[in-house]
């Protein structure tokens, strides 16, 4: 299966190339001047941006050091308070998750990830057999 995969991902990878090649010289200029394009503007708002967070920074500067001593407790207070609740709310969506799961399973719907992944496991633990025992015989004839 990993042979037929690899063998159809190697052709679509040489279908894409020879497509590429046979693209006119134009549509490469145009990919490349829309590239260019694109890409200097992104360069221009990051550094717009840099320099507006440079500024506000520098004009807030001042009011951070005069309410620090509030502004402080404040911050770690509502940090810890919504680290808190998401942090319940993550344990909520998992619990519920995994009651689901039991569900399912002691009501005999299974889901097909289990089945796929017992398959997968006994697949894999034959081949780590039949490896096991080619290395072992061949280490004993040598």
């Amino acid at each position: 299966m990993a042979e037929q995969y690899q063998q159809q991902h190697y052709g679509q990878q040489q279908k894409g190339q020879q497509q590429q090649q046979k693209q006119p010289v134009s549509h490469q200029v145009v990919k490349a001047a829309t590239g260019a394009t694109a890409g200097g503007s992104l360069l221009v708002l990051s550094g717009l941006t840099l320099a507006g967070t440079v500024i506000a920074l520098s004009l807030a500067t001042p009011l951070l050091v005069i309410f620090s001593p509030v502004l402080v407790p404040a911050a770690i207070t509502i940090f810890m308070l919504g680290s808190g609740f998401l942090a319940s709310g993550g344990f909520t969506v998992a619990g519920v998750g995994v009651l689901s799961w039991i569900y399912k399973m002691v009501t005999g719907k299974r889901p097909t990830a289990v089945d796929q992944l017992a398959a997968k496991a006994q697949e894999m633990k034959g081949k780590g057999e039949h490896y096991g025992q080619e290395r072992t015989s061949g280490s004993q004839s040598s």
